[in-house]
């Protein structure tokens, strides 16, 4: 079994992600393994601050940094079959893959622990990426046989939010003169757990952020503004079910399933506020 050859994805993040080193396997319902997750901290030396007027030199400190390595279970036939992998590999679909397996330790380690600041990560936020294949034994320490580099990406969500002036955003925020949208917050946390499949939770997040787009949304915004609050109403409605449904102990059986409707919603309250941020309608609101 050690010698066997089996194929990873590795990222390194500069800090500490929450869970103890060591091996995590991640199960389904079924409680067949899907993923192994091997957690080591290791120590990169800081830069040490430069003498000069009023600066002191200091000895450098330890910054941590996690290695996840993230192992497909299933072993290789041969090492050809693992070249034949990672020759055909998308780098762009398959950067999210890792992150989404990493989130659901991350999640289990935030309620584990019922620590609030535990949180996930992205595939941007990592200071390197590789892809490859080694053995059991070798995986299990966070080292490997072969394995190539990512290059960095962005997912389109975050090519999107680029283009919207972030920026001046920030500034309007920090200098007192944006508030922030309570939908805002909420739409946030509601695609953090969609796109990690938490789907009951992200019911009932967005059925709260909808509720407060419907009301702070109409006090400014472009001209087609009127028609995006209508079809957010009328989406609203279907969010509320399956919210309410969530709260007995069970989704509804929705065409497509709940998670197209909440999808979709989330989707399109997404692009009210792009259009607002974009058009520059920003500002203090009323609570």
């Amino acid at each position: 079994m050690a010698d066997q050859l089996f194929l990873f994805t590795q990222m390194e993040f500069p800090w500490k992600l929450g869970p103890a080193d060591g091996r995590y396997l991640l199960r389904n319902s079924a409680g067949e393994i899907e993923h192994i997750v091997v957690l080591t901290t290791i120590a990169a030396q800081r830069r040490r601050p430069g003498r000069g007027a009023g600066r002191v030199d200091q000895p450098a400190a330890p910054v941590p940094i996690t290695r996840v390595t993230i192992i497909d279970p299933a072993p290789l036939a041969s090492e050809s079959q693992a070249r034949s992998w990672l020759g055909g590999l998308d780098e762009e679909l398959h950067a999210m893959r890792p992150t989404v397996v990493l989130d659901r330790l991350l999640f289990a380690q935030r309620i584990a622990e019922a620590d609030p600041y535990t949180h996930e990560v992205s595939p941007a936020q990592a200071s390197v990426t590789r892809v490859g294949w080694g053995k059991g034994h070798e995986l299990a320490e966070g080292r490997f046989s072969h394995a190539r580099e990512l290059k960095p990406t962005r997912s389109p969500r975050r090519r999107r939010v680029a283009a919207l002036r972030p920026q001046e955003r920030l500034v309007e925020l920090l200098g007192g003169r944006d508030d922030g949208l309570l939908c805002e917050e909420l739409a946030l946390r509601a695609r953090a757990d969609l796109d990690q499949g938490r789907s009951a939770h992200a019911a009932l997040e967005l059925d709260r952020a909808l509720s407060a787009a419907l009301r702070e949304l109409p006090a400014e915004g472009p001209a087609d503004l009127g028609e995006r609050l209508r079809e957010l109403a009328s989406l609203h409605e279907g969010v509320s079910e399956a919210a309410r449904s969530v709260l007995a102990g069970e989704l509804p059986d929705l065409p497509g399933g709940p998670e197209e409707l909440l999808a979709k919603a989330l989707g399109r309250l997404e692009a009210a506020l792009r259009a607002r941020t974009a058009a520059g309608f920003t500002g203090r609101q009323p609570l």
